[in-house]
């Protein structure tokens, strides 16, 4: 339902065309067809085909990045990519051919109409294939995302009812239980960007990631008084931020438990202040995320406003597992972000005035 949600909202943000798939019948676990299936359904709503091509199109994108150069050889008698790429392409392209011919009769929107990033897109460029790669490029970035930092928030809530009940508290005291946020108020919110944080650290929507030396340098030892490490210029080294965000040495020995106080508390002048790069959900430097201070945090008070708790359902068998597998009530996988295998199933109940 959140990636529903996000999907609707970056549609319409981007293209100014909302994809409507909050109307889609509830998910159950035995509707319609496999999310792993290759096989596009014709008969699928728009949404729902594009909801199941998105998904699968990054996974394969992901799968061709990991076999480097040598992928066209996994794919020698079927390009996998094109079936879910055509589905995507059919419903952008229209409104992008739209958009560029408004712009050739030289219609505008009027100052009242909030303009889409298409539209600024189209000022800039007559180059169609142009603009709808960066468009996909943006959807990618800003629908999972924030459909997975909202999804891990819930879940996180949901296994930590003293800190849903602390937010909620602060969402009544500053917004009440059902109008809609404003940026002030938002501001306002501490313990909110506390939680929204916590979730980043222990699952940063993007996972992993890579950066490439402009020049040679040489990193610090694994250990102390150990060799540096050289990195020849050119070099593409790879960094997992999921790990980073969950050493005991980085964050202390209660770095694997949810906890948002440690952004508010004496810990952010203890681990976070002294060296910042430690968190890193959004990267940093130059190219840090543009999404960082988007609309994560907005649906999140809304729904702790409505609703006074949250049950997360474990898969079947979970309970009686050893480790973290026992505690734990989802699977996560990634592809170009990171993102709940399958799904999370949860039963929240209403908050009522009386």
């Amino acid at each position: 339902m959140i990636g529903r949600f996000t999907l609707d909202v970056a549609s319409t943000f981007l293209l100014g065309k909302e994809m409507d798939s909050l109307s889609l019948p509830l998910p159950y676990p035995t509707s319609g067809y496999s999310k792993s299936s290759p096989v596009v359904n014709p008969n699928a709503h728009t949404a729902e085909s594009f909801i199941h091509s998105f998904s699968l199109a990054q996974k394969i994108s992901s799968a061709r990045q990991l076999s480097g150069n040598a992928w066209p050889l996994l794919e020698m008698w079927d390009d996998k990519l094109k079936p879910h790429m055509d589905v995507i392409n059919n419903f952008v392209e229209p409104v992008i051919q739209s958009a560029m011919e408004r712009k050739k009769a030289g219609v505008q929107k009027g100052e009242e109409e909030s303009l889409t990033l298409l539209d600024e897109l189209v000022r800039q460029s007559d180059d169609q294939t142009l603009i709808r790669d960066e468009t996909i490029n943006i959807l990618v970035a800003g629908k999972d995302t924030t459909s997975a930092t909202l999804s891990f928030a819930v879940y996180m809530l949901s296994e930590h009812p003293q800190f849903l009940a602390k937010l909620r508290q602060e969402v009544l005291d500053t917004v009440g239980p059902d109008r809609t946020p404003t940026y002030d108020d938002v501001k306002d919110m501490k313990f909110l960007r506390a939680v929204i944080n916590e979730s980043l650290r222990l699952y940063p929507p993007v996972p992993f990631d890579s950066r490439q030396a402009i020049k040679e340098t040489t990193f610090a030892p694994l250990t102390p008084g150990g060799k540096p490490l050289f990195i020849p210029a050119g070099a593409t080294v790879m960094y997992s931020v999921f790990y980073m965000h969950r050493r005991k040495d980085l964050w202390g020995p209660d770095a694997l438990e949810f906890d948002p106080d440690r952004f508010v508390d004496s810990r952010v002048q203890k681990y976070l202040v002294p060296n910042p790069y430690i968190f890193l959900p959004f990267n940093a430097g130059p190219r840090i995320c543009l999404g960082q201070q988007a609309s994560i945090q907005y649906p999140l008070p809304l729904f702790i406003g409505t609703n006074r708790s949250v049950t997360t359902y474990p898969p079947e068998g979970w309970k009686l597992k050893e480790g973290r597998q026992g505690k734990e009530k989802l699977m996560t996988d990634a592809h170009l972000t990171l993102f709940i295998k399958d799904a999370m199933f949860v039963q929240m109940t209403e908050a009522r005035e009386s």
